[in-house]
């Protein structure tokens, strides 16, 4: 890799991700604000987010198909330019249908990011995958507590919608800026060969791991992506409890190494289901400051599900190279976006079921985000199960990394 600099690369792929978390963030910030000015239903607001989230697998399933013959960086400079186009589209929206065709292009360069940057870090840190990646997925939490505490500030000082959506432009810019210019790596031992990793797609282990991962990104986005709604009429600051978990998120990420040697994929993925269900549980039936703790043990849940599920199809179906980390990535988006529309109707329906009931105001609002957090419960309950049959038919089957190169497990 010589006249390649990585940490310049690695530096420009980071603050992609930012970009693409401030844009989730910033959205969950700003749902009331679009609800109130256009007049649009929690349904209509859920398919402008399920819009964002389609864009997201479409950009990953074609990226991660013309990965080989594109690059990472052409995929890179797709990203940002779509990031330009949709961020300003958005701005510009007048109505539920611009809002929708804005959201595609914000939520395609979001997905383009993923389906360049995984497989591009994977081949920089070939031996030390899943913590590299871990570490490049810092900036996802990261980004969503920049872009919450963003957009809680401008909210604060009576910023609109439209200007939360601008200064996204910025970060944009600049890893525009530090891609422009710079050569990019491609690693020989990658499987390269398209039809290669489109045979490898049908094994049992990688089918099983694409349905984990669609439970996977709906439990964690779910209530993120929701939170203002959920938790918005609730003695808690929703955009704080947002940045705080996804704090709690960064910092585990980075400090991921140690726990993936010590438990394994596997391990922490198990681990990381129970957790985050008992972390949405607390969250639906939690009240006053309550709100804060089972918030950082949801965070502590969901913290290494995407990076690690990446991670372990890039060490254990390595012949599926990165077509199937895109395919991974874009059918966890895939999911939610066709959750959220069912999202914004558990809490329409919680909220007229509680009106019948005999409540009002605030104390319907959050009846209907304690019916919807429960709802979304079922998701992860469902990993637990997946996750301890995944650890029953892989214990003493796959002993570590695979060799990227032979596709043969490492001892230890």
């Amino acid at each position: 890799m010589n006249n390649i600099n990585q940490s310049r690369i690695f530096l420009a792929c980071c603050v992609a991700l930012i970009v693409t978390a401030m844009t989730f963030a910033i959205r969950a910030g700003i749902l009331s604000q679009l609800g109130a000015d256009f007049a649009l239903t929690d349904t209509q607001l859920g398919w402008i987010n399920a819009m964002a989230f389609l864009g997201f697998p479409v950009a990953m399933m074609v990226g991660g198909l013309l990965y080989n013959l594109l690059g990472a960086k052409k995929l890179m400079f797709l990203a940002f330019f779509c990031h330009l186009l949709g961020l300003v589209l958005t701005m510009m929206a007048d109505g539920f249908v611009l809002l929708l065709l804005s959201s595609f292009f914000v939520g395609f360069a979001n997905g383009s990011v993923e389906a360049g940057a995984n497989p591009l870090i994977a081949e920089i840190y070939k031996n030390d995958k899943t913590t590299m990646l871990n570490k490049f997925h810092v900036w996802f939490p990261g980004g969503i507590v920049i872009g919450a505490i963003t957009s809680n500030f401008m909210t604060g000082l009576d910023f609109g919608w439209q200007a939360q959506i601008g200064v996204m432009i910025l970060p944009t810019l600049i890893y525009g800026w530090l891609m422009f210019g710079q050569t990019f790596p491609k690693d020989e031992e990658v499987e390269t060969s398209t039809t290669a990793n489109i045979k490898a797609l049908f094994s049992p282990l990688f089918i099983f791991m694409i349905f984990c991962m669609t439970l996977t990104a709906i439990t964690e986005f779910g209530p993120q992506q929701w939170i203002d709604r959920i938790l918005g009429s609730t003695d808690a600051n929703p955009m704080l409890i947002l940045a705080m978990t996804t704090g709690v998120m960064a910092l585990g990420r980075f400090f991921a190494g140690p726990l993936v040697h010590a438990l394994n994929p596997v391990g922490v993925l198990m681990t990381s289901a129970v957790v985050s269900c008992l972390g949405i549980y607390l969250l639906s039936i939690a009240s006053g400051g309550v709100i804060y703790v089972a918030a950082i043990v949801f965070a502590l849940g969901v913290t290494y599900f995407w990076p690690t599920m990446i991670g372990f199809i890039s060490e254990y179906t390595p012949k599926t190279g990165a077509l199937g980390m895109s395919l991974m990535g874009g059918a966890g988006m895939f999911s939610v976006s066709m959750w959220n529309p069912v999202i914004g109707n558990w809490i329409d329906e919680g909220r007229i079921a509680a009106e019948q009931a005999g409540a009002v105001g605030a104390e319907a609002e959050i009846i209907a985000g304690q019916v919807t957090l429960a709802n979304i419960m079922y998701f992860p309950m469902v990993l637990i199960v997946c996750f301890a049959l995944l650890y029953v038919a892989t214990k003493g089957k796959y002993h570590g990394p695979v060799k990227p190169e032979t596709g043969v497990e490492n001892a230890g």
